[in-house]
């Protein structure tokens, strides 16, 4: 329990289909990336939850969809909580997708080859965490299903610390809980990254 009384976690989706062909934001999740999410939905924290809100990218909303069915509730489709714009760019072979977010998160204020701004995408994820929580009972608790890059984009706020990846996850369908008190006071502790 955290000290406000209310807890929320913010979960990755795991393992995707990657197809060059596709639109990153419509990649749905692997077979393995499923069997990955469907744990979720087991863990001790699980049962406390009564809200779960998605981004609209389909790899987020299948994990949420996986966690929501198994627990009866619903998912809530929040766009703004959407993964770092990469549209300039599209889909990036791994090695040169490691070059280029690794200086995302390096150059927080510059636009790396047109991307999303780090620090424009850590506003809006934390925007769109707080328009959640002032929308819900205040002390129910939340799951966020999102994406790496934002997760840890409020992951560096919530602790307080400077934009940098060494917040990030090593690979995708990975959680941390949060008090959302830390929101505002920027002090979390213990927020390491668990793989599902």
């Amino acid at each position: 329990m955290t000290e406000s009384g209310r807890f929320c976690v913010y979960l990755t989706h795991p393992e995707v289909r990657i197809d060059p062909a596709v639109p990153v934001p419509e990649w749905g999740l692997s077979d393995s990336g499923r069997q990955r999410a469907e744990r979720a939905a087991a863990l001790p924290w699980a049962a406390g939850i009564r809200h779960v809100v998605s981004s609209g990218e389909r790899k987020a909303i299948e994990t949420a969809e996986l966690f929501a069915a198994a627990r009866g509730l619903s998912v809530t489709i929040v766009e703004a909580s959407h993964e770092n714009d990469r549209s300039a760019t599209g889909f990036l072979p791994p090695a040169e997708f490691e070059d280029v977010a690794n200086a995302f998160f390096a150059e927080p204020e510059v636009s790396v080859r047109g991307w999303e701004r780090a620090i424009d995408a850590q506003t809006r994820i934390v925007a769109a965490v707080r328009s959640v929580l002032a929308a819900t009972p205040e002390t129910d608790p939340v799951l966020f299903c999102g994406h790496g890059a934002v997760g840890t984009l409020l992951k560096c706020h919530l602790l307080g610390q400077p934009i940098s990846r060494i917040h990030d996850q090593r690979s995708g369908g990975n959680w941390y809980a949060f008090d959302p008190q830390d929101l505002d006071r920027r002090k979390a502790s213990g927020l390491g990254w668990t793989a599902l």
